[in-house]
C-alpha cells in the first residue's frame, strides 16, 4: 500500500524536521575560555572564536565565552563553565594546558578542546588541537630571504613556548634553505634554533613592546621581521607603517594580518596562518554528531589547517620566480622529499 501526503501535509512536514533540527542545534552549547589576550586580540583567541561563530551560523549552535585577564584567571573561568551547560569547552593557548588538564580528569565526561597543546598520553575526553606552524613558516622565511635587500631578517617572540618558537624553527629554516639553494648569506637575527635561545618580550599584550623589539631589529639591519607575539606584533607593524614598506616589512601570524589589522595592511608582506576556525569548527561538528575522541586534531600544508596569506598589496613586488619556487617548496614539504626540521 502506498501513501499519498498532501502538499499541507508535505509542507507540515518539513517544518516539524526543521524546528527539530534547529532545536537540537541550539540545545548544543560551544563555550570558550581565552588566554590574557581576549577575545578581540587580531590572533589566536579571535581567529579561534571566529570557529565557534561560524559553527553558530552554519550549525545553529549557541557560543559564549569567558576572557583571561590573567594566568590565575585560567582554573576558575574553567571551573565556572562545568555543570552541564557547555556540551564542548573549548579553551585557547599552551598555557591554558595544566588548567585543562586538571578540569578534564576531574571531570570525565565533559568533553574538552584545546587550541596549540596536546597530552601525551592523550586524556580520553581531550582534543588536543596543533599546528604544524613550521610548515608555512619555512615558506615564509624562504620567501623573506628572497625579498630582503639588507640581507639580514628578525624574528622575535612573545614567551619561549613551543607554539611559539614552532615558527621560529621554521622561518630559521626556510632562510636556511634559501642561503644553500642559492650560496647567499642572509642572516637571521633574533633566534638561535641550535641553543634554543632568542629575543622574547615575555608577554602577548605590549604594543611598546612590539615597536622596541622592532626598532631594535631593524637598527641592527633587518628590513623583514616576524613577531610571533599575537597583539605585541600591532607595534611593529605601526613602526614599519610610519617607516614605510619599503625600509620595513612585517609577515604576521596566526591569522591574515592584513585582513585583521587594516590600519597597516601596507607592511604587511604575508601572514604565517593557522586555521584554528577551522580546526575549532572540526571540533565542534565532530562533538554534535557524537564523533568526538580524544587525542591529536593536526593543522598542516596538506590539510590547509597552516598555510601562507597571500600578498596583497605586494603581490606585484615578489617575483614570479619566486613564487614558482615556493609552491615547488609547498609541494615538498607536503610530499617529505623537503624536511622542514632540516637547517
Amino acid at each position: 500500500m502506498s501513501i499519498v501526503r498532501t502538499k499541507s501535509g508535505r509542507i507540515a512536514a518539513a517544518l516539524a524536521f526543521f524546528l527539530a533540527s534547529a532545536t537540537a542545534a541550539s540545545a548544543f552549547t560551544a563555550c570558550q575560555v581565552t588566554d590574557t589576550g581576549g577575545i578581540d586580540d587580531n590572533s589566536f583567541n579571535q581567529t579561534a572564536w571566529k570557529g565557534v561563530e561560524d559553527a553558530k551560523e552554519q550549525l545553529g549552535i549557541e557560543g559564549r565565552f569567558l576572557e583571561s585577564q590573567a594566568e590565575t584567571d585560567y582554573e576558575a573561568n574553567i571551573n565556572s563553565l562545568l555543570g552541564g551547560d557547555c556540551d564542548l569547552i573549548i579553551t585557547v593557548g599552551f598555557l591554558l594546558g595544566d588548567a585543562t588538564k586538571t578540569a578534564a580528569e576531574a571531570n570525565p565526561e565533559q568533553p574538552f578542546s584545546i587550541v596549540d597543546f596536546s597530552y601525551d598520553p592523550p586524556i580520553p575526553n581531550v582534543l588536543g588541537q596543533v599546528y604544524a606552524t613550521d610548515e608555512a613558516a619555512f615558506l615564509a622565511g624562504y620567501l623573506a630571504a628572497g625579498m630582503t635587500k639588507t640581507g639580514v631578517l628578525g624574528v622575535f617572540g612573545g614567551i619561549n613556548i613551543p607554539p611559539v618558537t614552532i615558527f621560529m624553527d621554521g622561518f630559521h629554516a626556510g632562510a636556511a634553505y634559501y642561503n644553500e639553494q642559492k650560496g647567499t648569506s642572509v642572516s637571521v637575527l633574533g633566534w638561535d634554533p641550535k641553543t634554543r635561545e632568542g629575543l622574547f618580550t615575555n608577554n602577548f599584550d605590549s604594543l611598546d613592546d612590539g615597536r622596541a623589539f622592532a626598532q631594535n631589529l631593524y637598527d641592527e639591519g633587518a628590513d623583514i621581521i616576524v613577531p610571533v607575539a599575537g597583539p605585541v606584533g600591532l607595534g611593529s607593524a605601526t613602526l614599519a607603517s610610519e617607516l614605510g614598506p619599503d625600509r620595513l616589512k612585517i609577515i604576521g601570524v596566526d591569522a591574515d594580518l592584513y585582513y585583521t589589522d587594516p590600519e597597516h595592511k601596507e607592511v604587511y608582506l604575508t601572514s604565517i596562518t593557522k586555521r584554528m576556525d577551522a580546526t575549532v569548527f572540526d571540533v565542534i561538528k565532530q562533538t554534535m554528531d557524537g564523533k568526538f575522541e580524544g587525542g591529536i586534531l593536526l593543522g598542516s600544508l596538506e590539510n590547509g589547517g597552516v598555510d601562507l596569506a597571500p600578498f596583497h598589496d605586494m603581490e606585484e613586488a615578489v617575483p614570479a620566480e619566486l613564487k614558482q619556487e615556493l609552491e615547488t617548496i609547498r609541494a615538498g614539504i607536503i610530499d617529505g622529499s623537503i624536511k622542514v626540521g632540516a637547517e
